[in-house]
């Protein structure tokens, strides 16, 4: 399901004559309708992934939806009880979890630094395309929902619990559209938490991870597409050890993963409950920054 929210016929038949599509629908809910269909790809923007995630459900397809699953918490909790109700699968699409370098990093964080006490993420890229989806509101844009969505969801990974907002500063595109975003959380225990996320600032590149822990720290870049490149440095217990996690490209094993489910019926890694919790961290997020959360009008 197409790049934008209007009809895609026309640009889909375009395409289709490159790529070994079988055929070409008159809408998405044509799409829906259709018997032979059995999942769906949803890559609508922002605002449209529950609409739509919702419309699938109903009409029996499993759903890999682009991230973040929905606008807003809200929405992604309708999304899990919709789930649950048909039994369908429905996958968010944080690609780069289903690479082992995720659970590597998860793993030593629990087992090699000993009680953790602060964790940063950063997910902090230039995109000056200012007339697109990605600062518009309305379509479910800004920083903190493009960018910010993986480092959030890492900061849940590697950290000790389920963290609590209690601060934000944002940089603004717009009324109400982030270009940038640092956000810190406490997680259970006392240990704390910092992500920072940019479309558009002054911000170095950086896609990274930070675990410091009582016996020694963690230290990853690249963790976003570690198929291109990564490093990963532990500095523990007096040691210092330098790792490569090898793995196919993360969204072939997404796709993988996906495909898997569906025929078995089985769990995800990045169901409804899981982009409910990031989302819910970004609306919090987003209201100490003085900013909406999207979908609220």
């Amino acid at each position: 399901m197409g790049a934008r929210s209007g009809a895609p016929a026309a640009g889909a038949r375009r395409r289709s004559g490159q790529l070994p599509v079988p055929g070409v629908r008159p809408g998405y809910q044509a799409l829906l309708e259709d018997a032979g269909v059995d999942a769906v790809y949803i890559a609508l923007p922002n605002a449209a992934h529950a609409e739509w995630t919702l419309r699938a459900l109903e009409a029996g397809k499993h759903v890999l939806c682009e991230k973040p699953l929905a606008a807003n918490a809200r929405q992604a909790e309708e999304v899990a009880a919709a789930a649950r109700r048909t039994g369908l699968v429905v996958m968010e699409g944080m690609h780069y979890r289903h690479h082992p370098l995720a659970e590597r990093m998860r793993v030593l964080a629990r087992e090699a630094l000993g009680p953790i006490i602060h964790v940063e993420t950063a997910n902090c890229w230039p995109v000056p395309r200012f007339d697109g989806v990605l600062y518009d509101y309305g379509l479910g844009g800004g920083a903190t929902m493009i960018a910010g969505c993986y480092a959030i969801d890492c900061l849940r990974l590697v950290g000790p619990g389920e963290p609590v907002v209690t601060g934000a500063r944002a940089l603004l595109r717009g009324p109400g559209v982030d270009r940038a975003m640092t956000g810190e959380c406490v997680f259970p225990g006392g240990a704390t938490g910092r992500f920072r996320c940019s479309l558009w600032s002054a911000a170095r590149p950086s896609i990274s991870v930070r675990v410091t822990g009582e016996r020694g720290e963690l230290r990853v870049s690249g963790y976003l597409m570690p198929q291109v490149f990564h490093r990963l440095v532990l500095r523990a217990g007096g040691e210092t050890r330098r790792e490569r996690v090898p793995g196919e490209p993360t969204y072939l094993a997404q796709l993988r993963a996906f495909a898997a489910a569906v025929l078995s019926h089985g769990r995800v890694r990045t169901g409804p409950e899981n982009a409910a919790a990031t989302l819910r961290l970004i609306d919090g997020f987003y209201r100490h920054s003085g900013l909406r959360p999207r979908g609220l009008g």
